[in-house]
């Protein structure tokens, strides 16, 4: 099962560090996600990370660094999706960009391009990183193979508790970023935790 981790939305002392030893870990992919961000202090993070490692990081904001690091990975919000034409979606993938997406809603899937490589689906369980954000599915619920016009990567709540219960549910992957975050120190160790369980 895929694994993606999702950075802090802001800045912690010594992030750079902690991202790079997530993906010298094993970490398949990266997601920074920084709102409100300058595009100087984005760009600040992404120069401390280790150039080997940066076809594993993917943007959230700030795309137009891409060009200054060598960045493929480009992750598109909902809205974003939808102001951004499907020709100039298509012509970054012909550009070999990877491009992920997000839905709140299940029924989005139909809409989606097949331009996009993934996308996450959440709030699966309820929110670690944000108060009140509760789950938007059943405890049974089962994510049905010919509902995914593209990978479904379950997001929301996730930790070492509930991450097989991902598995169970069909999604082709899990997104991380309260579990790892909430207490920064442990988040090598919690990560390590959680890829021995989504091998499982």
């Amino acid at each position: 099962m895929k694994l993606i981790a999702i950075s802090s939305p802001e800045f912690i002392p010594v992030e750079a560090a902690m991202i790079n030893s997530l993906l010298r870990e094993g970490l398949e992919c990266m997601h920074i996600r920084k709102p409100g961000s300058t595009r100087d202090d984005f760009a600040g993070l992404l120069s401390e990370i280790e150039p080997a490692f940066l076809d594993r990081i993917a943007l959230h904001q700030h795309h137009e660094l891409t060009a200054e690091f060598g960045v493929r990975r480009l992750h598109f919000t909902e809205n974003e999706r939808r102001i951004t034409s499907d020709a100039q979606q298509e012509k970054l993938r012909e550009n070999r960009f990877v491009l992920s997406t997000s839905i709140h809603d299940l029924v989005e899937l139909k809409n989606i391009s097949t331009v996009f490589s993934y996308t996450f689906f959440g709030p699966v369980f309820d929110s670690i990183s944000k108060s009140g954000y509760k789950s938007a599915v059943a405890k049974d619920f089962f994510m049905a193979e010919k509902s995914k016009r593209i990978p479904v990567i379950a997001l929301g709540g996730i930790d070492v508790l509930n991450i097989q219960n991902v598995r169970k549910m069909n999604f082709d992957g899990a997104a991380v970023l309260g579990a790892l975050w909430r207490n920064p120190s442990r988040a090598l160790e919690i990560f390590r935790t959680l890829a021995a369980l989504a091998d499982r």
